[in-house]
């Protein structure tokens, strides 16, 4: 059971509230009794134990955490042998907050900044052999200056480790508004799967919704179409997005990992100088852009101007008829 506000955790950390509670794990808002410092506490679920899977994910994460330091991230705290992580307090809310406090969207400016910092700390993290694959909103942290801190190492992957693999656990991993194309096939992803997920939630700043929004609650067939289908364009729905932005977003959004960014650092390049951007006369190497809900596809088109094309003979016919032929 969670712990309750007040409670005391191995004497010196004291619970002050609730921030998270999952399958996972539990997260607190803390004091440290012994320096009075705020902390987050992550404490797993009892039922982790019995369950290898979700054990040795647990397992990975704090191996993980303990090896990344940068600005970015939100700094482990705990020993070699903790039971649970404490990691440090910031101050400041998730980037899900944040976009729904400023009306679903931030201005282009804001979102590309956002998108920049966390396209920095990413690329540290993919230098130190590591992919989040689970990057949103709900796992960044914004302070009042703007700053944002990425959070929840849970399914990281550590790209040097093998793969393991259990009978009564999907390979599918991660959140299905935000995984790449490969995540929905049970692959294990890289840091190209990383590009991806940043490339939805900038979308999502700017656009008020995800590339491939869930219709109906249908996950499935939201996941089917981001594996089916091109991505759409943003500046349909977001018109003062340059097209140079919309390059990059499209470019990050491909389907396959080939033909996205191959780095988080040239996605980052491109972000801050976006004026540098070579816009494309199509978006694809193989087809163009995607139509907007309300076109037709070339074939009906083709049919219009036909039955357009009868319809004009038909009309020249009956007026030569009546011009040769008038009524008595």
């Amino acid at each position: 059971m969670p712990y309750a506000i007040g409670a005391r955790i191995d004497d010196h950390y004291e619970v002050r509230s609730v921030l998270a509670s999952g399958g996972m794990a539990d997260v607190y808002r803390a004091t440290d009794c012994r320096s009075g410092a705020d902390v987050v506490l992550k404490i797993p679920q009892v039922t982790l134990a019995g369950d290898l899977a979700a054990f040795n994910r647990y397992q990975r994460e704090l191996e993980i955490a303990r090896g990344l330091r940068y600005p970015g991230l939100q700094r482990l705290l705990s020993g070699p042998d903790a039971r649970y992580m404490v990691f440090e307090y910031i101050e400041g809310q998730s980037l899900r907050g944040y976009l729904a406090q400023r009306g679903g969207r931030l201005p282009v400016e804001e979102a590309v900044d956002i998108a920049i910092q966390l396209a920095r700390t990413l690329e540290y993290v993919h230098d130190q052999g590591i992919v989040h694959r689970d990057l949103k909103p709900e796992n960044v942290l914004i302070d009042a200056e703007g700053h944002v801190t990425l959070t929840d190492f849970g399914i990281a992957l550590r790209l040097a480790s093998r793969r393991l693999t259990f009978s009564h656990l999907s390979n599918a991993v991660g959140t299905p508004d935000y995984m790449a194309p490969e995540q929905v096939r049970g692959e294990r992803g890289d840091a190209r799967t990383d590009v991806y997920a940043l490339g939805c939630v900038l979308f999502e700043l700017l656009a008020g919704q995800v590339p491939y929004p869930t219709l109906n609650a249908d996950n499935l067939a939201a996941m089917q179409r981001k594996v089916e289908t091109e991505p759409p364009l943003v500046r349909r729905l977001r018109p003062e997005v340059s097209p140079a932005i919309e390059a990059i977003l499209y470019r990050a959004l491909r389907r396959r990992p080939v033909e996205r960014y191959q780095s988080m650092a040239e996605m980052a390049a491109d972000l801050r100088e976006p004026e540098a951007v070579t816009i494309p006369t199509r978006y694809a190497a193989d087809e163009p852009p995607p139509k907007a809900p309300g076109d037709l596809p070339p074939w009906r088109t083709t049919l219009t101007i036909l039955a357009i094309i009868l319809l004009v003979l038909v009309a020249v016919g009956v007026l030569s008829q009546l011009t040769h032929h008038p009524a008595t």
